[in-house]
């Protein structure tokens, strides 16, 4: 009686996968790009977070006379209300750096999902949901966000569904580039052979192999969120105008640059040092995995 039997070469290729992902990304954290990256990144990150604990002063508490450069217990002098500039710095960044990561994190799951789906199902689903994403990319990513908080009103979980939504037709559009090419690998056609679901294919199969270009592309989402988020509030789309936001003491005080310059200043260094933060991240793992593809394209 004849016994079916996986081909060896097949199953060889679902354990040799996984192991030809790791060098990607050891690659990618033992770059001088990605370390850096990752040095700013926790440095805004927790000058973000802890900033609010370390304030000398409240947020809005009033310090001294608009706009000075000596007021008495300030850092960095004060904004056109007489604010604390540095106060107001270490207690603004959270709202920036929270919505940018969860905006990131939808558009990311939002993306893969469509990717995934579109690049493995084909057919009308592929059209459907690559037709979708046409449209909303037809659309600048600032002037979508902005049309639909000002018909919605700027609520704090509208700009994280808002600014998620529009970086998903980008991420799926990577997703199912990758995904229509693993599809045909020999490692999916075994799965497929022994009975495995389609989720389980999806997850266990595919998903794994595209680890290194999604960090990669998670870490440039993050910085246009950074970029979006921050602009939304210094087009005065805060969803609270008193409180501290990075973009909205930028609008608050850019009529007096050459006066008191640390007020614009320094939100726009902390909003630029997050935004190169997170793309060099972004870089050293994109070019940890170009390296590994060409190393692996030589070798075969």
């Amino acid at each position: 009686m004849a016994v079916f039997e996986v081909p060896r070469k097949a199953t060889a290729g679902i354990a040799a996968a996984p192991a030809a992902r790791r060098p990607r990304l050891r690659g990618a954290l033992a770059s001088g790009r990605t370390w850096v990256g990752g040095a700013l990144t926790t440095l805004v990150t927790g000058v973000a977070f802890l900033g609010p604990f370390l304030a000398p002063h409240g947020e809005n508490d009033i310090v001294g006379a608009p706009y000075s450069d000596s007021a008495p217990a300030t850092l960095l002098g004060t904004d056109y209300l007489g604010q604390d500039v540095w106060s107001r710095l270490l207690a603004g960044g959270t709202w920036v750096v929270v919505t940018a990561v969860l905006a990131t994190l939808l558009g990311m799951v939002l993306g893969v999902a469509a990717g995934l789906a579109a690049g493995y199902a084909r057919g009308w689903a592929d059209e459907v949901i690559m037709r979708v994403c046409d449209v909303i990319l037809a659309f600048p990513q600032i002037v979508l966000v902005l049309v639909l908080l000002s018909v919605a009103g700027p609520e704090r979980w509208l700009v994280v569904v808002v600014v998620g939504v529009s970086h998903a037709p980008r991420v799926a559009r990577l997703t199912r580039g990758m995904t229509t090419g693993l599809a045909t690998r020999e490692f999916v056609q075994s799965a497929e052979t022994l009975g495995e679901s389609r989720t389980r294919i999806l997850l266990r199969e595919l998903l794994p192999n595209m680890s290194a270009p999604l960090l990669a592309e998670l870490g440039l989402r993050l910085t246009y969120s950074v970029g979006l988020v921050a602009s939304i509030g210094f087009l005065g789309f805060a969803s609270d105008p008193s409180a501290a936001d990075w973009g909205l003491m930028i609008n608050e005080n850019r009529l007096a640059l050459a006066v008191q310059p640390w007020a614009i200043l320094a939100p726009v260094l902390a909003i630029a040092v997050l935004a190169l933060g997170t793309n060099l991240i972004a870089d050293g793992i994109s070019r940890a995995a170009a390296g590994a593809d060409h190393t692996e394209g030589a070798s075969s």
